[in-house]
């Protein structure tokens, strides 16, 4: 009888050791919540690989347009806590809204000197993690002289058949139409309209729509015209001189309980490994020793930001309300 109390309690013991154990190693588990606007096969590709360097973070992500993550950062600001501990997209003027609003984790990342840097007031409270561009996308069957300059689409093959995403839509559609403006002036869209330009709904619609025929050519993303020319689709991306370039931030969120884990993620971002995946979709890495697929009619990155139009993202901020209002007004003739 003696024996047997002795065979249970002993088995008691070391259910009870094990289980704690597991507890202890539950608790010693990292996690990350990450919000981004990078497409599912980009940000899947990206974080398997960060579970690889490190199995001990367990990452959670959500893929959402950029302007959907804002509301839900709002919404869970309102309640008290916000769920994500990292934010990656493509819409500038957000970071810096971000930034004046005490939200975001100031990190230098020691990897800022591998990489090429958009920001000439980088602080450390987002950094780019891609480069993207836009140019102008042609349909190949009906548009037979690339165009060589932003002027040439002023010309009478483009009539009625130029598409621009509506910016109101569209936060890189806003920041190309800023940029356009501080460089050519109002005068450029008087003569898009005269052209009889139109405006699309969204970044990837007017890509479709230019592959399809329905326009000759649109203003087009780096990674989404890239895609569809993968598909087989007859379009081609020419770039003017005067490059616009929409850099992709990441940034950490302030007093968050996973900031160690977020740093390793921003790290792990800029490697030479993710750079290569951002790379093969399509657009532009920060990184000079990750070159671009020659499949790819990109610029060099080095090139591409020496080239880009420069501007203020906080007057960009600022002008967007009465930008995009004036922006409609003259595409559609009012």
């Amino acid at each position: 009888m003696r024996s047997t109390r002795v065979r249970i309690m002993t088995a008691v013991v070391l259910g009870l050791v094990l289980t704690l154990g597991m507890v202890g190693s539950a608790a010693a588990k990292e996690s990350l919540i990450i919000y981004t606007s990078m497409k599912e096969s980009l940000i899947g590709g990206i974080v398997e690989g960060f579970n690889k360097k490190y199995p001990d973070v367990a990452v959670d992500y959500q893929s959402a347009g950029a302007g959907k993550l804002m509301a839900k950062i709002a919404a869970e600001r309102e309640s008290g806590k916000i769920l994500a501990d990292v934010i990656w997209t493509s819409e500038v003027p957000d970071f810096y809204s971000m930034k004046q609003e005490g939200i975001l984790e100031k990190y230098e990342t020691p990897l800022i000197k591998e990489i090429l840097n958009p920001f000439d007031d980088y602080e450390g409270y987002f950094t780019a993690a891609r480069l993207g561009t836009l140019g102008i996308a042609i349909n190949t069957d009906l548009i037979k002289t690339p165009p060589e300059q932003w002027s040439d689409l002023f010309k009478p093959e483009y009539k009625g058949a130029f598409g621009i995403a509506d910016p109101a839509l569209s936060g890189t559609s806003y920041m190309s139409v800023a940029l356009l403006e501080k460089q050519f002036g109002w005068e450029f869209f008087d003569k898009l309209r005269a052209n009889q330009a139109r405006i699309g709904k969204g970044s990837g619609q007017v890509v479709d729509d230019t592959a399809s025929g329905e326009l000759a050519a649109s203003l087009a993303v780096d990674y989404i015209t890239n895609d569809k020319i993968s598909k087989g689709a007859h379009i081609a991306l020419y770039y003017p001189p005067e490059l616009l370039m929409a850099p992709s931030p990441i940034a950490i969120f302030k007093g968050g309980p996973n900031v160690e884990a977020a740093k390793k993620f921003v790290d792990y971002l800029l490697s030479y490994e993710a750079q290569v995946l951002i790379a093969g979709e399509g657009t532009l890495s920060v990184r000079t020793d990750v070159k671009k697929p020659e499949e790819f009619m990109l610029p060099e990155a080095g090139d591409a930001l020496k080239r880009a139009i420069k501007i203020n993202y906080l007057e960009m901020m600022a002008n967007k309300e009465a930008l995009i209002k004036k922006f409609t007004d003259t595409l559609q003739g009012r």
